[in-house]
C-alpha cells in the first residue's frame, strides 16, 4: 500500500460532497468558462460539468479523450494567470493555496484568483482540525519545525511508507503552509467563508465569491 492508496480511500466521499456544494451554488452550464488553478484534467472527467474547463498546472498534462471536447490544460503558475481581468465567470481551485509555502506566495495567488474570476470557489484544509491531511498525522502541523522534520520520517503515514530523504523531507515542510480561518478571510475579503466539518471540527475552508 502507498500514500496514494489511503488517499483514495479518504478523498473521494469529500470532494463528491464540495462538488455537490459546488453545483448547487454556482449551477455552471455549458455556456460558462472555468479556470482549474492547480487541478488536473481527470477531476472533471467523472464531475457532472457541462462547462468548458481551463485545467491550469506548473506543467501541461494529457485530457482524457472523452472530455477534449469540453477541457483543455495549460501550463502556468497561480500566483501569475496569464489572463486578463474577470476573463473567466469561474475559477474554481481545491486543496492548492496551502502548498504554496509562504504567506506573500498565498496572497499572490489569492489576489490572482480574485482578480480572473468573475466569481470563484476556493477550497483548503484548516489549519486547526487536528490532522494534517497530506501527511494523514494528527498534530503534525502544529509541532515546531525541528520536531515536523524528525517526525516526518518515522511517525507519519507518508514517511513510513515512502522513506522520504532529508532533501525530500525540507522541500515538503517548505512547501505546505495551512491556514486557519481568520488568514482564509484576510485572503479573500470579498468571498463567504463556509465550513467543512468533520465529527463537530472544521475540517477545511472554502471561500466562495457567487454575485
Amino acid at each position: 500500500m502507498t500514500i496514494y492508496d489511503i488517499y483514495g480511500k479518504i478523498s473521494p466521499h469529500f470532494r463528491q460532497r464540495r462538488m455537490a456544494l459546488f453545483l448547487e451554488r454556482f449551477r455552471p452550464d455549458a455556456k460558462t468558462r472555468i479556470l482549474d488553478v492547480g487541478g488536473y484534467p481527470g477531476f472533471w472527467q467523472t464531475a457532472d460539468v457541462a462547462a468548458h474547463v481551463t485545467s491550469l498546472n506548473l506543467v501541461q498534462v494529457e485530457v482524457p479523450a472523452e472530455i477534449r471536447h469540453r477541457c483543455v490544460s495549460v501550463a502556468g503558475d497561480g500566483t501569475n494567470l496569464p489572463y486578463a481581468d474577470s476573463e473567466f465567470d469561474i475559477v474554481f481551485s481545491n486543496s492548492v493555496v496551502e502548498h504554496l509555502g509562504t504567506w506573500e506566495m498565498q496572497q499572490r495567488f489569492a489576489r490572482e484568483v480574485r482578480r480572473v474570476g468573475r466569481r470563484y470557489w476556493v477550497q483548503t484544509p484548516a489549519q486547526e482540525f487536528p490532522i494534517e491531511p497530506h501527511l494523514i498525522a494528527p498534530f503534525f502541523h502544529w509541532l515546531p519545525r525541528g520536531a515536523q522534520r524528525r517526525v516526518m520520517r518515522y511517525g507519519t503515514p507518508l514517511g513510513l511508507l515512502t522513506k522520504p530523504t532529508p532533501a525530500q523531507v525540507e522541500s515538503l515542510l517548505d512547501e505546505l503552509r495551512l491556514l486557519n480561518f481568520r488568514e482564509v478571510r484576510v485572503l479573500f475579503p470579498d468571498g463567504e467563508i463556509v465550513r467543512e466539518k468533520l465529527v463537530g471540527l472544521t475540517k477545511s475552508y472554502t471561500a466562495i465569491r457567487n454575485a
